[in-house]
């Protein structure tokens, strides 16, 4: 399935119609290159679960935790791991097996560590705020 957005408020649009369909034990890969809009894509996907967390890339921490008010969202980001024991040290395995959505950035850098149900969306930029999102589902 592929989707076309033109603008930040359409990939978050995007992200809030994969929500009406994630569930508990979800497992969404977010792959592409830098700014080509995963983490506005994980914003449209929380704010319309209820969530009113402000959501930003987690680079740097590795995982996000956002509560909504129907399930928690574990946002990752897998760009700047240099190994599974990293996973391994925030206790992923709690997260991936867990009662929330995981949604991972650059998650297939570690794709064989997955489960085999992951879904994988890719994020390509056409320029002008052209994106093309590619998913290996329908949603």
């Amino acid at each position: 399935m592929q989707l076309y957005t033109s603008s930040v408020a359409q990939t978050r649009q995007a992200g809030a119609r994969l929500a009406k369909t994630a569930k508990a034990g979800d497992v969404y890969i977010l792959d592409g290159d830098l700014g080509t809009g995963k983490t506005e894509f994980v914003r449209g996907f929380t704010d319309s679960l209820g969530g009113n967390a402000t959501v930003r890339s987690p680079s740097f921490s590795i995982l996000n935790i956002y509560q909504t008010g129907c399930i928690d969202v574990y946002h990752f980001d897998f760009y700047r791991l240099s190994d599974i024991s990293e996973l391994e040290e925030l206790g992923f395995d709690d997260y991936i097996y867990g009662n929330g959505v995981c949604l991972i950035e650059w998650g297939s850098l570690f794709r064989d560590y997955l489960p085999p149900e992951a879904r994988t969306i890719r994020f390509s930029d056409r320029g002008e705020c052209q994106r093309v999102l590619d998913a290996d589902f329908d949603f």
